[in-house]
């Protein structure tokens, strides 16, 4: 029997296999102008998964010796415990944390911009939550012990939207456990961004529209 795994380069290499995260020899990030009066922080890749991640990115963020930090996000998520100290890292700075969601911040990028001390999203941006996901191999018990701890963690992420946005815990993941996707106008009436930058970017009954063909398509195959 091959048990879960339980140490965090186990998780890691668990995730990465399941997703199929490539090797890659440079950070989810990058940091621009960072001894400079305006920093930028980047996050434009899977969050995680690698140790270079957190680890260089929670070092980059202590280093900022700024008044304030724009962090840009266009992330499709990632490893929960990598975006976690990140947002820890972002939370603890003494800088003024601007958060611009360029374009998607789904998952674990979705939690990672309620750091913010403002969040903005593009106008065509889009913000995706749902539940904590895994995979893993064993018994009964095993997988039973899984889902114990993938609803344990969806708790704690439910947490930061509440923290931020307002709403109880389990309000948000009862969204978390629906999938809710949000276009840039539904994430600022949830609260989960402050406002809308930009112009332009479909319209929400454009947007229920293109879902509704997509559920037909579904439904059809």
């Amino acid at each position: 029997m091959i048990r879960l795994p339980h140490n965090l380069e186990q998780l890691r290499a668990a995730w990465r296999a399941a997703a199929s995260i490539p090797a890659r020899d440079a950070p989810c990030f990058r940091m621009v102008d960072g001894d400079g009066p305006a920093p930028k922080l980047y996050v434009y890749d899977v969050i995680g998964g690698w140790d270079l991640d957190a680890q260089q990115f929670v070092q980059a963020v202590h280093a900022v010796d700024a008044p304030a930090l724009d962090v840009h996000i266009n992330s499709p998520g990632g490893f929960v415990y990598d975006a976690v100290s990140m947002f820890e890292a972002l939370q603890q700075s003494p800088a003024t944390v601007n958060v611009n969601i360029d374009g998607l911040a789904a998952s674990a990028a979705s939690f990672l911009a309620q750091a913010g001390d403002s969040v903005k999203i593009a106008a065509g941006g889009r913000m995706m939550i749902h539940d904590a996901q895994g995979i893993g191999i064993g018994s009964p018990a095993d997988m039973r012990e899984y889902a114990d701890m993938l609803d344990a963690v969806s708790d704690d992420i439910a947490g930061y939207y509440a923290n931020r946005a307002g709403g109880t815990p389990a309000d948000w993941r009862a969204a978390m456990t629906a999938t809710t996707w949000y276009s840039s106008a539904q994430a600022v009436d949830a609260k989960l961004a402050d406002s809308v930058t930009g112009k332009g970017g479909a319209t929400d009954q454009r947007t229920a529209d293109i879902r509704a063909r997509a559920r037909a398509l579904l439904k059809g195959a």
